[in-house]
């Protein structure tokens, strides 16, 4: 092998580029030529990529987003554009891909092994929605940034006596509404895996205020049934009846946006380091994941198939603690 390439698709996540440049320089040391792919998959049918050398990726690893780009591509959903893509890395002289992203990325990744290309995934976001990786790159640094807002809204609500409503991204998935719930002692936590009754919700918070509690503070995924906004205007249009309002605090994509921490930055490393190692040993149509503490491999064909659960440990911890 003489000429891979590297691209990042989906949203982006913190930790991305340290992913990007484990890649460069484990691929370089290999004694590859290394190809960074922009704009995701669109870059991929425009033949938008360009070789990256070990300086071409120096002081990125603290950056968070990702210096290649990501965009949505619908022409790549088609019979057409994949075969585009194909015609253009076979031109070019690439002959493996390491894709760096999340389900949809890794849905893209597994339709190009499948029409026999070598393919290597890397598991990269902050929803920690995917299966094959106990935790994917950037969770670890959302949580962080949504667990300081969850922080710095306690000190208001708690002078106020108010209660908050917090919107945390995790459009399918409510691990991070629930682990930063939990880490952020809320009362409650919203998620789309468990449905929620307002009125449950509202006589939870009655019952915690006749406790001695001077705030409320309920961490909501942005894929609840009820997100946010919905129970705001719930809790306002029953003001009369169930004594109070809710206040929202919307995070949205800031929690994407942070310099990646420690944790990040080891683990995009590694996942980095261990496709180009796989694609050293002929492996490939698999995604990198964490498991059990290693860097393993788990076949993109099962990826696809599965949805990852989320622990009824940490949902009933959640309830527990809400005391």
């Amino acid at each position: 092998m003489k000429r891979i390439a590297v691209l990042t698709s989906g949203g982006d996540a913190p930790g991305m580029n340290a992913a990007i440049r484990a890649v460069v320089r484990t691929g370089i040391d290999k004694g590859w030529e290394v190809v960074g792919v922009r704009h995701g998959y669109a870059g991929l049918i425009d033949g938008d990529m360009d070789a990256l050398g070990v300086r071409d990726v120096g002081g990125i690893i603290q950056q968070g987003g990702t210096i290649l780009g990501s965009a949505r591509s619908a022409e790549f959903r088609t019979e057409q554009g994949r075969a585009q893509a194909l015609r253009l890395l076979h031109q070019r002289g690439v002959e493996a891909l390491v894709i760096i992203g999340g389900n949809g990325s890794q849905a893209g990744a597994h339709v190009l092994s499948q029409m026999g290309f070598p393919v290597v995934g890397v598991a990269s976001t902050i929803d920690n929605d995917l299966y094959g990786s106990e935790i994917t790159i950037g969770v670890d640094t959302a949580l962080d940034i949504a667990l300081e807002a969850i922080d710095r809204l306690k000190v208001t609500a708690s002078s106020h006596h108010r209660a908050f409503l917090v919107e945390v991204m995790g459009r399918d998935c409510g691990y991070l509404a629930l682990v930063a719930g939990i880490a952020g002692g809320a009362e409650a936590v919203i998620i789309p895996e468990v449905e929620t009754d307002p009125e449950v919700l509202a006589a939870e918070m009655r019952e915690a205020y006749e406790r001695g509690k001077a705030h409320a503070i309920v961490v909501v995924a942005e894929g609840a049934r009820y997100n946010a906004e919905g129970l705001a205007q719930y809790f306002h249009e029953h003001r009369a009846r169930l004594g109070f309002d809710l206040r929202v605090t919307t995070l949205g994509h800031v929690q994407r946006g942070g310099a990646p921490g420690a944790f990040d930055r080891l683990l995009a490393s590694r996942m980095g380091a261990a496709a180009t190692a796989h694609l050293a040993r002929g492996e490939h149509g698999v995604l990198m994941g964490l498991l059990r503490g290693e860097i393993r491999a788990t076949p993109l064909a099962e990826v696809v198939a599965n949805k990852k659960p989320l622990d009824e440990h940490l949902i009933e911890l959640a309830r527990a603690l809400a005391a």
